[in-house]
């Protein structure tokens, strides 16, 4: 049966009035209009639904069983109505992260402190991928955006926000103090065992990329899935990391490691935020992009 939505809810208001001149005007419609619009709907659903009395008008029996249920579905519109402005005003809602171990750490927590701080009722969920699995993550819809390394390959469906830049370096324990006296080359780094992470991660290669510009294959000692583990195997003399010097600021002023600076110097690059075009975020997602 396809009926008028407008007749319900003509017919919703006016069996809550009492009255068509009451209706009317809390419709802000003329009195016509809304003997029209319950003419209609009874002429479609077949039956009446109101009769005459001296205080105005009443339901008949099934009009009062066809009200129970669109009253119902009323409450039910005005409900979602109200999580709709809720979401908007970022008194409710989700946002779905995806990110790495490290960028978690070093770059977002703080951000999330300060977000449910401001708004406490947004569930915040941080799925830690490394950069390819983030981008795999965001494709599918199982995150709203992604907090990756930059650069990435070109990729038409994404939208790339850079925020922060920052800046790779190589670092050693005690064992290897004396080799930050003075910059050295590259080809003389690489004769040390050198603790990388794994090939699948997105700074892995971005560090494979500049060693092979300065024609340098650069073959680590040790390959981990985790940035911790690399300030921690570094400290304790078990070779040469390579690590976010914006991340290790605390290890340089304890002492627990040193900068072992390069004569090729390897070039800046950003963290990105990273959305798919032509999708549209939540209210408590853009809001969050922007804070960051």
């Amino acid at each position: 049966m396809n009926i008028n939505l407008e007749y319900y809810r003509v017919f919703y208001h006016t069996a809550r009035a009492g009255s068509i001149s009451r209706a009317a005007q809390g419709l802000f419609i003329s009195q016509p209009a809304v003997s029209q619009s319950i003419k209609q709907l009874e002429e479609k659903i077949g039956g009446q639904l109101f009769f005459r009395t001296r205080k105005g008008i009443r339901l008949t029996g099934e009009g009062e069983v066809l009200f129970k249920y669109i009253e119902q579905a009323y409450n039910f519109i005005m409900t979602a109505e109200n999580k709709f402005s809720e979401m908007q005003n970022l008194a409710y809602g989700e946002i779905r992260i995806g990110a790495g171990d490290t960028l978690s750490r070093y770059y977002l927590l703080p951000f999330l402190e300060e977000f449910h701080r401001a708004y406490p009722g947004i569930k915040i969920q941080v799925t830690n991928r490394t950069t390819p699995e983030t981008i795999g993550l965001l494709k599918n819809g199982s995150v709203d955006f992604g907090i990756i390394n930059l650069p990435v390959s070109g990729d038409d469906q994404l939208e790339i926000r850079e925020t922060i830049t920052i800046q790779d370096c190589f670092v050693g324990g005690e064992a290897y103090r004396k080799l930050s006296d003075s910059a050295i080359p590259l080809k003389e780094l690489v004769a040390y065992p050198l603790l990388l992470l794994e090939k699948a991660s997105n700074t892995r290669r971005y560090i494979d990329s500049y060693a092979k510009s300065h024609n340098v294959e650069i073959l680590p000692e040790i390959e981990l899935g985790s940035y911790d583990l690399l300030v921690q195997f570094a400290r304790i003399g078990l070779g040469i990391s390579c690590v976010v010097k914006d991340f290790v600021a605390e290890e340089f002023e304890n002492g627990g490691l040193y900068e072992i600076r390069l004569k090729e110097e390897i070039p800046p690059r950003k963290i990105g935020v990273i959305t798919l075009k032509d999708v549209p975020l939540s209210a408590a997602a853009r809001k969050f992009i922007k804070l960051l």
